[in-house]
């Protein structure tokens, strides 16, 4: 399938201008501060509309619709959870950082558990951003394989090496003001997808909630209550845990803290980017059921080859290229790569920031010129954002080393949220009890997340029988519980650290 001379146009125009509008801000000069936090001076929207940006990567753009299209809106309970975790996050999470006034989130977690801790949960969120990337990158391109035959490996390299030169170049404000344009593109290009489904159903845009309605495709999920299905009670307390992880301790996100001009503007955007998420995301189950009551109707127009189960995340990648205008064609093809690209420039800049902060200044070098540490940010982006495209590049056609690598991605970053949290709540807790707590809450994860690979045949009855969305959430729950219990034992001569008291005061 070939697109129109116009929407390639308007795609590699659109392309070419995120790349030297994020390059533009490598022209001007700028500290370490301003790389890593923009100086401080960036104005809420824009900060709001880059965590907003960061939510909605290329997979909630193809695979939203595709499971509203094939299921119902049980995934949209995963929005409801946000506002919960952002009212959490401004109280308590936002001020806390700003206080600290330290470029890493990791910080915190020396100055409460010793050295160890620091360099756990840095180590994994370095490897955590390597595992998105690679797995964005990869299933970023599946779709535009499928309709265009553009080449898989092709796709990976030419969105990564755009990604990489401005987010490299441009720093956290390059990041920053792209995402913010690309989030704007990303929901225009929506509602006029919306549109043009609405306005094409045979009877009118009621027909779409007549066909809807008839197959229960509003549900939010059974109200039930185990641990095995995902039923509306499970996803709701995935997605809470999930967002205070994001809000917690996500190096990108702390950095959009220190970025706002006062602890009032970084609320103002914590909250803005977080709570926007929720009317787009409904945005997006809205349009996956519209493409199913759209085929419903309409029949003829979807080809045999799309009608299966395994194919529902290249409906709307179909429907875009196919009954959409020319011109908002390549609109929305651009808005695609715009969610993936916001997501991989934000993992980049924060990757870099970490290697300097986190190790770098930490045990390498820790009196560095502002010339070294920029050349250290310079080649630490370069450096994550291309293992990205070649962790991309493995992936290739390979779909069970994808599911084992998110199951890895899982246990890098599952006990950091507990460590976190046992820090922020148990001022008794310290370095040996928080240690015994962090390993046997990873020890849960692992299996939890590794068991259905390795116990087979008569050994299968080792398996976890939880649903894996519960795997974050057990695997926190463990490592606070843990370690709150081991400090009575282990930690009891010893007062409380100052740190830990002024957070929670």
């Amino acid at each position: 399938m070939d697109l129109p001379l116009i929407d390639l146009a308007v795609f590699f125009i659109y392309m070419l201008a995120i790349v030297l509008f994020g390059v533009s801000f490598s022209f001007r000069k700028r500290t370490t501060s301003d790389y890593t936090t923009g100086g401080g001076r960036l104005p809420a929207w824009a900060i709001g509309m880059s965590i907003f940006a960061t939510f909605v990567s290329s997979i909630s753009f193809l695979a939203l619709p595709g499971n509203a299209y094939l299921s119902n809106w049980n995934g949209f309970v995963f929005s409801l959870s946000i506002p919960l975790a952002a009212i959490i996050a401004v109280v308590f999470f936002v001020p806390l950082y700003r206080k600290l006034q330290s470029e890493s989130a990791y910080f915190y977690l020396e100055q409460r558990f010793g050295l160890w801790a620091r360099v756990y949960s840095s180590i994994f969120y370095l490897l955590t951003q390597l595992a998105r990337m690679g797995t964005i990158l990869y299933l970023l391109a599946l779709p535009l394989n499928a309709l265009f035959g553009w080449s898989i490996p092709l796709i990976i390299v030419i969105t990564g090496v755009c990604v990489i030169i401005y987010s490299t170049f441009g720093g956290i404000e390059a990041v920053i003001w792209t995402d913010a344009v690309q989030g704007i593109v990303l929901v225009v290009g929506a509602i006029a997808c919306l549109f043009v489904i609405f306005f094409s159903m045979p009877e009118g845009p009621e027909q779409v909630f007549e066909i809807a309605n008839k197959a229960d495709k509003f549900s939010l999920g059974s109200f039930d209550f185990n641990f095995v299905e995902s039923t509306f009670w499970l996803i709701l307390v995935y997605g809470l845990f999930i967002n205070l992880q994001n809000f917690g301790i996500d190096q990108s996100y702390i950095q959009r803290y220190l970025a706002a001009k006062t602890l009032k503007d970084a609320k103002k955007s914590t909250l803005l980017g977080s709570l926007l998420y929720i009317p787009v995301s409904l945005l997006f189950f809205l349009i996956g059921t519209a493409l199913y009551s759209y085929y419903q109707a309409m029949p003829d127009l979807l080809p045999a080859y799309l009608q299966g189960s395994e194919n529902s995340d290249k409906i709307f990648p179909y429907f875009i290229v196919t009954a959409l205008p020319v011109g908002i064609t390549g609109l929305l093809i651009a808005s695609i790569f715009a969610a993936g690209m916001s997501t991989i420039s934000t993992s980049i800049n924060s990757s870099a920031t970490v290697i300097l902060a986190d190790h770098f200044k930490r045990y390498i070098q820790k009196d560095i010129s502002q010339k070294k540490s920029m050349r250290v940010l310079y080649m630490s982006s370069f450096c994550m954002g291309a293992l990205g495209i070649v962790i991309g590049l493995a992936l290739n056609g390979v779909e069970s080393a994808l599911d084992a690598w998110w199951a890895l991605a899982s246990i890098f970053s599952g006990g950091i949220l507990g460590l976190f949290l046992l820090g922020f709540i148990s001022a008794k807790a310290k370095s040996k009890s928080a240690a015994i707590g962090v390993i046997c809450g990873v020890l849960v994860i692992s299996w939890m997340s590794l068991s259905r690979f390795v116990f087979t045949g008569s050994w299968s009855d080792l398996r976890s029988p939880f649903h894996a969305n519960l795997t974050i959430v057990l695997g926190t729950i463990t490592v606070l519980f843990i370690g709150f219990i081991a400090s009575f034992f282990i930690d009891k001569k010893i007062n409380p650290a100052k740190i830990a008291s002024e957070s929670i005061d």
